[in-house]
């Protein structure tokens, strides 16, 4: 599984999608066409990210099947074992986890 950190995100809720989109989406798409599974670890953010962070888990999730990819959001050893756990675990994907 293929691990992508994302940096560089507002925090601003909608500004934050839109730098995602922008910046990101195509570079995890891409990854995602070669075959490889995908974890994107984002740095931590209010409730106010949630529903675009999922939205992004479960488009992607759909649109990529039968690839994997899940969102950790968080830091340091949580992300870690997080990613960890989710690489031996198939059946999982279109996840948005908060560590």
């Amino acid at each position: 599984m293929k691990r992508i950190t994302v940096d560089g995100l507002p925090d601003d809720p909608l500004a934050a999608a839109g730098v995602f989109h922008q910046h990101w989406l195509a570079h995890v798409e891409q990854i995602l066409r070669t075959g490889e599974d995908v974890l994107l670890a984002l740095p931590a953010a209010d409730h106010t990210h949630r529903e675009w962070r999922l939205a992004i888990a479960a488009g992607l999730a759909r649109k990529h099947t039968p690839r994997r990819i899940n969102i950790v959001a968080g830091e340091g050893p949580a992300v870690d074992a997080t990613a960890a756990y989710l690489a031996g675990a198939p059946g999982i994907t279109g996840q948005y986890l908060e560590t």
